[in-house]
């Protein structure tokens, strides 16, 4: 693997890393109804475990409601009990063509463990980046060993991929402190 080749890996590596953080952060709920709550759900739908978002289309009304209908109306118990036996804290209401849930406002206490849980979320995102980071040297020293780079050109890659630790890691705890922020307001 030349220099140019394990740069892009580790950027690649890191990039990917930042967008699971990006997918968890949006399953945590704020005061907000927003689609991305459901996103996570699984359902049981013809013995597979299918997203909300590929059986059903999911808006926002009022700003306190997610309305969830199914493309097709039989899975609507399937959708509703996957929804109550999911961490989400809320109840569906449905008419038998559609799904609601009110999105009650939080307590503090609650609002403090989900900012505890973006926290969590945050640190497992460095550490995957670090793994990553390290990797990257691993890689760039035994190309230094199989002589297709020199050390100064080995050196400089580690110094490279450094500097995508250091962006990356901004990113999470730039994601991390907006969606604190997010959650603790009212």
């Amino acid at each position: 693997m030349d220099i140019d080749e394990i740069l892009l890996d580790t950027e690649d590596r890191m990039e990917k890393a930042v967008q699971i953080l990006t997918s968890q952060l949006q399953g945590i709920r704020t005061g907000r109804a927003t689609p991305g709550l459901v996103d996570s759900i699984r359902v049981d739908y013809y013995g597979s475990q299918t997203p909300i978002k590929q059986m059903a289309s999911v808006t926002v009304q009022e700003g306190k409601q997610i309305v969830i209908r199914p493309f097709d109306a039989t899975a609507i118990s399937n959708i509703v009990k996957a929804i109550q036996s999911s961490d989400l804290g809320m109840t569906p209401n449905s008419d038998g063509r559609l799904i609601r849930l009110n999105v009650p406002p939080l307590s503090t206490e609650r609002r403090r463990q989900y900012a505890g849980r973006v926290k969590e979320l945050a640190e497992e995102a460095r550490v995957a980046i670090r793994n990553v980071r390290r990797d990257g040297n691993k890689h760039a020293d035994t190309a230094q060993k199989e002589k297709t780079c020199t050390e100064d050109e080995r050196d400089q890659a580690k110094d490279q991929v450094q500097e995508l630790t250091k962006t990356f890691e901004g990113k999470v705890n730039d994601m991390a402190a907006a969606k604190e922020k997010e959650i603790m307001e009212d």
